[in-house]
């Protein structure tokens, strides 16, 4: 499956610096201990101070050439934890703004290593934690998630995770078969079989064994397990329809 985004890098920046602040806003004054309704055993201060860590994590990588093998995952003794968020955010948005996106880079997929690659992760990681933070908050989403970049998410999902994260992982006791994904107008195959996993953007008549749709935002949301199935149509086998939302918990837990 290709790497290309659906959407530039230098939009996906500007995403990534843009809902970063969203969730810094958003958790301010929120009591950090409140537990985040979709991840089980996770509060909201951990929530937020686990995207600062990535954040950490990336701008190492980057500098150093080397993989960080711990995250600093605490603030320092007299930082917040939202303060923690918006140091790491500024550092590194720095350093993807000053780099073309194209050039080679060290990344965790080997289909894609440039610098491109962390301007689309990291605005996906941001945007989903946002929500997160929003929803357990709030309890509801506060600001617009766009439907182009939705629409990449649901793109990135397919091939990064299901496809290359779950063939790491590796699956077993699966049920073979087929599920379409249909968002903003187009569509994309899920394959499990007993050999592995695959996703690809498939063309409007290439036939699966089930279909679910929904519009970018909510198939985005329902992919990443935010939002129940009721906001996505399903056809088909539900069967696979379950497995694919199965497996994915796995791929991004």
């Amino acid at each position: 499956m290709t790497v290309t985004p659906l959407v530039d890098y230098a939009r996906l920046l500007d995403v990534l610096d843009t809902e970063g602040e969203r969730l810094a806003t958003s958790a301010t004054g929120t009591d950090p201990e409140l537990e985040v309704p979709h991840l089980p055993g996770m509060r909201l201060g951990e929530v937020v101070r686990h995207v600062g860590s990535v954040y950490r994590m990336v701008t190492s990588w980057l500098r150093d050439g080397e993989r960080p093998t711990r995250w600093q995952r605490e603030p320092a003794a007299d930082q917040s934890v939202v303060d923690y968020l918006r140091a790491g955010l500024l550092e590194v948005v720095d350093e993807l703004d000053r780099r073309d996106p194209l050039d080679g880079a060290p990344t965790w997929w080997p289909e894609h290593q440039v610098y491109g690659f962390w301007c689309r992760r990291l605005a996906h990681e941001t945007t989903v934690h946002r929500v997160d933070v929003q929803l357990t908050g709030a309890k509801l989403i506060v600001g617009d998630l766009a439907q182009d970049v939705a629409t990449d998410g649901v793109d990135e999902i397919m091939s990064l995770w299901f496809t290359h994260r779950l063939g790491v992982l590796g699956v077993s006791d699966v049920v073979p078969g087929t599920v379409a994904v249909n968002a903003g107008g187009r569509r994309w195959i899920a394959k499990v079989s007993t050999t592995g996993t695959a996703a690809w953007r498939a063309t409007d008549d290439e036939p699966a064994d089930a279909t679910v749709s929904s519009d970018p935002v909510g198939m985005y949301l329902w992919l990443w397990g935010r939002r129940p199935g009721a906001y996505v149509q399903e056809s088909g086998d539900p069967l696979l329809v379950a497995q694919l939302r199965s497996l994915l918990r796995i791929a991004t837990r």
